[in-house]
């Protein structure tokens, strides 16, 4: 199963990519999380990418491509991958299409996942997450049991810059503008699954799985 989950940032698809790994046993690949644990490291490249992410913009084509193309030579990939966060632009669909042919792979499905910006503002600007394990919580949905505590590991639950309303926004019109094209372009390819991601998880989840069991 190769996979790719579209769709504006806060629509789920970072949760969805998380049952769907256990699902199908395959790994879940986010370059949002790939950049994040870069520039935890203090690397160069990932100094870089936290100069853009914090902005709301977008990471440079070029070394978003790089990054992706080292994690697909990895040898967890040979039974499948979920891409989720990438590609984000026409671009770099065609780079992943160039890479997909030297592995000797193809795309199963992309799952654009839709939501009214709104929606979307609400989801995002309300996250909190744990500073140390990662954990997501919300300030409305999914609250912690204990106010600023990660309940699994007891770190410190952050807002983070890019989760802030007006980098939302930001990112919203970046996606509007530039990734919604990837879905015209996986559309004309056939390859194009479209759910309805203003529902629960649940819901969301067996619109994807309904789909993706008829397409074996």
């Amino acid at each position: 199963m190769h996979l790719i989950l579209l769709g504006p940032p806060g629509v789920g698809k970072g949760t969805e990519a998380e049952i769907l790994k256990k699902h199908y046993q395959i790994p879940h690949i986010s370059t949002g999380n790939i950049f994040r644990e870069l520039f935890q490291q203090e690397t160069e490249i990932g100094k870089i990418a936290k100069s853009y992410i914090e902005k709301g913009q977008l990471v440079p084509d070029d070394i978003t491509n790089e990054i992706v193309r080292q994690r697909l030579y990895r040898d967890d990939i040979k039974n499948g991958f979920m891409f989720d966060g990438y590609p984000r632009n026409v671009a770099q669909a065609e780079a992943l299409d160039k890479v997909l042919i030297e592995l000797g792979m193809k795309l199963t499905a992309v799952i654009n996942i839709q939501a009214d910006d709104e929606l979307v503002l609400s989801r995002i600007s309300g996250r909190r997450v744990c500073e140390s394990c990662g954990a997501v919580y919300h300030t409305k949905n999914k609250r912690p049991k204990v106010a600023g505590v990660c309940d699994i590991c007891g770190g410190k639950l952050i807002h983070r810059d890019d989760d802030k309303e007006e980098t939302v926004k930001k990112r919203l019109k970046i996606y509007n503008d530039q990734t919604a094209p990837v879905v015209g372009y996986y559309k004309e390819k056939g390859l194009l699954v479209t759910i309805d991601g203003s529902r629960s998880i649940s819901d969301t989840n067996d619109q994807i799985e309904e789909a993706l069991g008829e397409l074996k």
